[in-house]
């Protein structure tokens, strides 16, 4: 298991000046630009296109501001904090309009494996029907994974993610749920 705090992460500069990205995860780790799997936050500081990204498959949701207008081709998404995340192709064209103000967002990249993410039900059980899984969290709490050894408190602004997904996870806090790969089938 591993737990990445935010403020623990060295905010990297956008090439466009729009914002900057802060790296919490990458697998495999020391990869390159050869991983399956990256999760960052980013504070997007102005409008702008999106990085393209060929062949991953991208999650995104807004984490604190007023929110964004997302162009992906000639569709409108607007989203906030009491949005779900939207998914999308890497190599679309993606444009940004920020709502009023800066935004902090988390994103998750996904190349060659499925996977998504999805808002915390607090208290609720979440079953990962992955390979690994992980858990930011928005606000601090108790997480709860099907192996009582690994129940313990949570900070806030942090990710905690598992190698190997357990059954079932249950948070009392408030954040984002993020899965990756296919769950083995049973022998």
């Amino acid at each position: 298991m591993i737990l990445v705090q935010t403020s623990r992460a060295a905010p990297v500069p956008w090439k466009n000046g729009g914002g900057v990205t802060r790296e919490l995860l990458r697998l495999p780790a020391d990869s390159g630009d050869d991983w399956t799997l990256r999760i960052s936050v980013a504070d997007i500081a102005a409008d702008g296109p999106f990085s393209p990204f060929p062949g991953v498959t991208r999650w995104f949701a807004v984490l604190e501001g007023a929110g964004v207008v997302l162009t992906i081709g000639s569709k409108e998404h607007r989203l906030g904090r009491d949005d779900d995340a939207i998914g999308f192709r890497g190599d679309a064209g993606v444009r940004c309009r920020l709502v009023a103000g800066a935004t902090r967002d988390l994103n998750l990249m996904l190349s060659g494996v499925p996977g998504g993410m999805h808002r915390v039900v607090p208290g609720q059980a979440w079953r990962p029907e992955a390979r690994e899984c992980g858990l930011y969290a928005t606000a601090g709490g108790r997480v709860e994974p099907s192996a009582a050894d690994e129940t313990g408190p949570m900070p806030a602004n942090a990710l905690r993610w598992w190698s190997e997904a357990p059954d079932s996870l249950v948070f009392d806090g408030t954040g984002w749920w993020l899965a990756a790969g296919t769950k083995a089938a049973p022998p």
